[in-house]
C-alpha cells in the first residue's frame, strides 16, 4: 500500500524540478549520487522508452562565462569520465555557437546523455504498474497520514481517514522526512530546511534562443547549480531557479508562511550557520527572487540577446535541503533502516533520475534485513 497525502500524484519535488534526467557528470565519484544516477538515468530511458514516456536526450551545454570557470572545465570532464559518463567534450566557442547559437561563454563542456523528462507520468506509470503487478496492492490518494505506532505484532499507520496494520513501513516524506524519523524515535544530527526556486518561463518570441539545455558551471561551496535554461518536454521553455529561504516547508508562494516550519527552521543552530557563512550568497537569492530585471542580468551572462519583455514569472518548486548541525549541506543520499522500518532521510536531485536505482537499492536491502 502506497499512501500518498495530495490528490496527484508527484504534486511536490518529484513533479516541481527541472524535469532534467542528469547525466551524474558534477557527483563526487564514489558517492550514491553518482552510482545511483548514472545506473538510474540508463534505467530511467529505459523505462521511458517501454512506456512510451516523453523524453528526449537532448543533451545539455556547461558553459564557462570567464577565466575562472574555463579553468574549472577540465576538473568537471575528469569527473564525469570517472562517474562512467561517455562522450564528454571541451569545446570551444565555435563549437559552441554550433549547438546554441546565442549563448556566450569562453568555451563548454558538451554533455551528451543529459535529457528531459515528464516524471508526473514517470509516477502515473509507476503507479499503474504497481496495481498490474499486484491487484492486491493499493494506492490511496488525498489520505494523509497524522501518526503512527510501532508495536510488538507490527505497525500501526493512522491517517485522518483510517488505521492500517502492516509489518514495515519505508517513509518517502521529502520535506517532511526528519520530523516523521523523529516520531520513529531516531536522533537526527540533521534537520529539513526548505529553500524555494522561482522560475521564469520564456515568451514565445524568444522560444528559438534556447535549444536544449543550457547550464552555467556550478560553485562548488554550493548546493544549487545555478540559473540555467532548459527546454521541457511540454515544448515551453524554463530559465530559473533562485534559490531562497521559506518560511513554510510547502510554500510555493512568496508569501506562504507557517508559524511551525518557520520556529522549526530558526530555531535551529544549522540554520543560522548557513546563513552565516553565506550571507552574501542569500541576500543575492533574495534580490534576485524580488527584481525581475537582476534575474534577467544573471541569464544574460548566458544569453546576452534576451530582453525583460521576453521573460515571464512561471512557476515554483521547494527543495528539502538536509542541514547538518554545523550549517554544511548534507549533500549525498541519507537512507536509514530503524527497526522494521526505512526512512529516505535525504534525496536531493538528481534522486528524480536515480529513482529507479534508489528504488531497488531499498528494496534489495529490505529483503535481505526484513526477510
Amino acid at each position: 500500500m502506497l499512501i500518498e497525502k495530495e490528490e496527484h500524484l508527484a504534486s511536490h519535488q518529484s513533479g516541481r524540478n527541472s524535469g532534467v534526467i542528469h547525466s551524474g557528470l558534477y557527483y563526487k565519484p564514489g558517492s550514491l549520487k553518482a552510482e545511483n544516477c548514472v545506473a538510474g538515468r540508463k534505467e530511467l530511458v529505459d523505462f521511458a522508452k517501454k512506456y512510451n514516456i516523453r523524453h528526449d536526450i537532448c543533451g545539455k551545454l556547461v558553459v564557462a562565462t570567464n577565466q575562472k570557470e574555463l579553468n574549472v572545465l577540465p576538473e568537471l570532464l575528469d569527473r564525469g569520465i570517472q562517474n562512467g559518463l561517455k562522450n564528454l567534450s571541451i569545446i570551444n566557442q565555435n563549437e559552441m555557437k554550433e549547438i546554441e547559437p546565442f549563448v556566450s561563454g569562453l568555451g563548454a563542456i558538451l554533455v551528451p546523455e543529459t535529457g528531459i523528462i515528464d516524471y508526473r507520468q514517470v509516477a502515473e506509470k509507476l503507479a499503474f504498474l504497481i496495481k498490474e503487478i499486484n491487484p492486491n496492492s493499493s494506492i490511496l490518494t488525498n489520505t494523509k497520514v497524522v501518526d503512527f505506532k510501532n508495536e510488538s505484532t507490527g505497525s500501526v499507520v493512522i491517517t485522518q481517514k483510517d488505521k492500517f496494520k502492516c509489518e514495515n513501513i519505508i517513509f518517502c516524506c521529502g520535506l517532511f522526512s526528519d520530523r516523521l524519523a523523529k516520531n520513529d524515535g531516531l536522533d537526527l544530527d540533521m534537520k529539513i530546511v526548505g529553500f524555494r526556486g522561482d522560475y521564469f518561463s520564456l515568451k514565445d518570441s524568444a522560444k528559438h534562443k534556447v535549444k536544449n539545455l543550457i547550464y552555467p558551471v556550478p560553485n562548488p561551496e554550493f548546493p544549487f547549480l545555478g540559473v540555467h535554461f532548459t527546454r521541457m518536454t511540454n515544448g515551453e521553455f524554463e530559465c530559473g531557479p533562485n534559490a531562497v529561504f521559506t518560511f513554510k516547508r510547502e510554500g510555493y508562494s512568496k508569501l506562504d508562511f507557517s508559524i511551525k516550519d518557520t520556529i522549526d527552521a530558526l530555531t535551529y543552530s544549522g540554520t543560522w550557520r548557513l546563513f552565516i557563512k553565506h550571507w552574501r550568497f542569500g541576500m543575492n537569492e533574495y534580490v534576485k527572487a524580488a527584481s525581475k530585471r537582476v534575474f534577467l542580468n544573471q541569464l544574460k551572462k548566458l544569453i546576452p540577446s534576451l530582453k525583460i519583455d521576453e521573460i515571464e514569472s512561471g512557476r515554483s518548486g521547494v527543495r528539502a535541503m538536509a542541514l547538518g548541525i554545523d550549517g554544511e549541506v548534507i549533500d549525498d543520499f541519507k537512507i536509514i533502516y530503524n527497526n522494521k522500518n526505512i526512512h529516505v532521510l535525504n534525496a536531493p536531485s538528481p534522486a528524480a533520475t536515480a529513482c529507479l536505482s534508489i528504488g531497488e537499492k531499498i528494496a534489495s536491502n529490505f529483503l535481505k534485513k526484513y526477510n
